[in-house]
């Protein structure tokens, strides 16, 4: 009996410290819907880092997965930008900055934000960097692809930091020591 009352309290401990080890191990990203970001940015001006994907797309599961949930990425993300998650594909209408964007099927599947924040270039995974001037224009960089943890810290650092003003981003990330190895 002593036996079974020590087993079931061993695996009361292991169930309490693995589900505290998920509590503790996945940092979230506060993500925005893009009028929320756009409202907070006129309040308070910071980057707005967009990452633009679709349902079907894989390397954009995999980059929530792997990428988004690292606690260095998601503590960047809080606390130097305005983080919004735009579905490429969806089918609401969105007023951003004044101008009104809708899925109108003339770019195949893509929203017509989509279409202007990409350029055009329309690749899943794509983040986009908005970056609010002094003269209250955007300055818009957008980064295609699959990044890991460790190549984003530092692409998300180099605009955070407004780097790009003064340094290349090759030049940059040659001497980036990021917390990420």
């Amino acid at each position: 009996m002593r036996n079974i009352y020590i087993m079931k309290k061993s695996i009361i401990l292991l169930l309490v410290i693995f589900s505290s080890s998920l509590v503790f191990s996945q940092e979230n990203v506060k993500w925005y819907t893009i009028q929320e970001a756009e409202k907070l940015t006129r309040q308070d001006p910071r980057p707005l880092f967009i990452d633009t994907y679709t349902d079907w797309c894989g390397w954009c599961k995999k980059m929530d997965r792997e990428t988004f949930t690292n606690s260095v990425i998601s503590d960047i993300l809080n606390n130097k930008y305005y983080p919004v998650k735009f579905n490429a594909e969806g089918k609401d209408s969105v007023t951003f900055f004044g101008h009104t964007f809708i899925n109108d099927g003339k770019s195949g599947n893509a929203h017509q934000l989509a279409v202007a924040l990409l350029g055009g270039q329309l690749s899943y995974p794509t983040v986009v960097f908005l970056i609010p001037q002094k003269d209250g224009q955007l300055k818009i960089k957008q980064v295609p692809g699959f990044r890991e943890a460790k190549d984003m810290e530092v692409l998300l650092s180099f605009f955070a930091d407004k780097v790009y003003d003064t340094q290349s981003f090759d030049d940059y990330q040659k001497s980036f020591q990021g917390k990420i190895k």
